[in-house]
């Protein structure tokens, strides 16, 4: 049978807010003894405290449930029980995610180091000889239940820092990606290309690699702006954008906002057909998607422009050269007819 001779307070410790404010040396204690006396004599005991609930659990098979639906801050475990080593309750509590760290004060019939070491050893914070003395058994409830207390306040307080760093770092994470991305496109803007393709340089320098760069405008925008407006013209700006993103298909790659609706590929480890295939193949799909363009020279669709060049960056080259070359590229595309691709001859 289970009885609750007296219990004032909620069952579950007050972590944080208001509650917080309870006296340090608030407790709940749970005693787990088949004999009513023992449990009729330590209520009698913890009847005039200050501050500290009492829960009685007297059939061991209940102990557990009771336990993890109260949620003591200390639990008082009988050794001897009928059915029941009190030992193997000590164990559950340990092996119960509710219960493995409250602590947990051995009650025995008499003093015995080897019952102590076993006690122990299964996981008990404490021992005492019934019927304890009345200040022993107070102090060393207040003792570890406010030890208890103090863990799981340390442990919220953990998970409060971590959850907060996460959130930081979350959150720095997208303040940088905010930082690097065009807000129109949502490719890399003109800031992070800098900073890429000088990182990217460096590194075919020192590994004596070639590197490649495409230039890539939309022909006529202008006109499609004055035709179409400028929400249309942001319209095509952004399918453009996917296309090349999915064309930057390495994870070296880079897609990136030139400025306008100039657009812009870093492509490591890549030679000049490598670029010129990536290029084509873009070309084609913008194509392909046949978004109208009364004011187009080709074909009346939106068409685009590409130049590119590869090299090997040697010591005595500045990074803008590759760039340059791309640009002349591109120029050669445009006054050759647009929507083509053309590559610039030795740039290597």
């Amino acid at each position: 049978m289970t009885t609750t001779p007296r219990q004032s307070k909620p069952a579950t410790p007050p972590i944080g807010g208001a509650e917080s404010s309870l006296s340090e040396s608030s407790a709940m204690v749970l005693l787990v003894d088949d004999q009513a006396m023992v449990g009729e004599a330590i209520r009698r005991a913890l009847t005039g405290e200050a501050n500290i609930d009492f829960h009685y659990c007297s059939n061991p098979d209940d102990a557990l449930r009771v336990a993890e639906q109260t949620r003591p801050t200390v639990i008082l475990q009988d050794l001897v029980m009928p059915g029941t080593d009190g030992l193997s309750l000590v164990r559950q509590y340990r092996a119960s995610p509710l219960t493995r760290d409250i602590p947990i004060i051995v009650l025995s019939t008499k003093e015995e180091s080897t019952i102590k070491r076993e006690a122990f050893a299964a996981g008990a914070n404490d021992y005492l000889v019934k019927l304890p003395d009345t200040i022993e058994l107070v102090a060393r409830i207040r003792y570890h239940s406010r030890s208890y207390m103090n863990l799981l306040q340390r442990d919220e307080a953990y998970r409060a820092l971590r959850e907060s760093q996460q959130q930081l770092l979350e959150t720095n994470l997208e303040l940088q990606r905010l930082t690097h991305s065009d807000g129109l496109t949502g490719l890399a803007n003109r800031r992070y290309f800098d900073e890429y393709f000088g990182a990217e340089w460096r590194r075919a320098l020192r590994e004596q690699r070639e590197m490649a760069l495409l230039m890539i405008d939309v022909d006529n925008f202008k006109i499609y702006n004055d035709t179409y407006g400028h929400i249309a013209g942001d319209d095509v700006l952004r399918r453009v954008a996917r296309t090349i993103a999915e064309a930057a298909a390495r994870p070296a790659d880079l897609a990136a906002r030139f400025g306008g609706e100039e657009f812009v590929m870093v492509l490591p480890n890549t030679s000049a057909s490598g670029a010129a295939a990536i290029g084509e193949k873009v070309r084609a799909q913008i194509e392909a998607m046949a978004i109208a363009h009364v004011g187009s020279a080709n074909g009346r669709h939106v068409t685009i422009s590409l130049g590119g060049a590869a090299l090997v960056p040697r010591t005595h080259m500045a990074s803008t050269s590759l760039i340059e070359s791309a640009d002349l590229a591109l120029y050669r595309a445009k006054q050759q007819g647009k929507n083509r691709v053309e590559m610039q001859p030795g740039a290597s």
